[in-house]
């Protein structure tokens, strides 16, 4: 089973029909005790993140997906989600994520060339920089569809793929179970079903 963590943030029916499309079992739910029964955990995410994290903080879910994160279990953020996962964010100010996975997120505006339209809205082609379960169905140069206006930066070591847009950006990262995809695997066709296909497969044990 494939759990969605509700907290008020995320396109929750479009991610859930992509899993349902894959045949995934698949719940929606804030309720820790079903989040710790899943055999994988997927944060979605879009808007703020400060107004994210409050949310995250005021149910205590940022508690428990710590403690998920710690035994092993397969977690994977999308978009605000992945964003969610690092130390902090530059967002409108100076916010504190969920550090699972090190480093920051900075603004987009100032790092890329200035005729680059903000925010980052299209198709673009993953470059994969190290081996990670997720890709095992798709090929590097295969395209997917982001929505963003901050990239995640100072998290080298961590960097499965990236994507061109005026410069390199992260596009996803993964420290051991913990996975985070900048783009929107459900809003990416085959290639982003193929990716949520093979989260699913994922067991505790696999690492990247």
């Amino acid at each position: 089973m494939v759990a969605i963590v509700d907290y008020g943030v995320g396109n929750l029916f479009s991610l859930e029909c992509s899993l349902n499309a894959i045949g995934a079992e698949v719940v929606v739910t804030a309720d820790p005790h079903v989040l710790k029964q899943a055999d994988q955990v997927l944060l979605p995410g879009v808007g703020a993140f400060e107004d994210a994290a409050k949310k995250l903080r005021a149910t205590g879910l940022d508690a428990v997906l710590k403690d998920l994160a710690a035994s092993g279990k397969p977690l994977l953020g999308i978009c605000l989600g992945m964003q969610m996962l690092f130390e902090k964010s530059y967002e409108y100010g100076e916010h504190e994520g969920l550090g699972l996975i090190p480093g920051k997120v900075v603004p987009m505006e100032g790092a890329i060339p200035a005729d680059y339209k903000i925010p980052h809205i299209g198709w673009n082609a993953l470059r994969f920089k190290k081996a990670c379960p997720l890709f095992k169905n798709i090929k590097d140069g295969d395209c997917v569809y982001f929505v963003h206006s901050y990239f995640a930066t100072d998290c080298e070591a961590n960097v499965t793929a990236t994507a061109e847009y005026g410069r390199s950006l992260t596009a996803a990262v993964a420290n051991k179970n913990v996975f985070g995809c900048q783009f929107h695997p459900e809003k990416s066709g085959s290639v982003g079903l193929a990716i949520l296909k093979a989260f699913t497969e994922l067991k505790e044990e696999d690492l990247c």
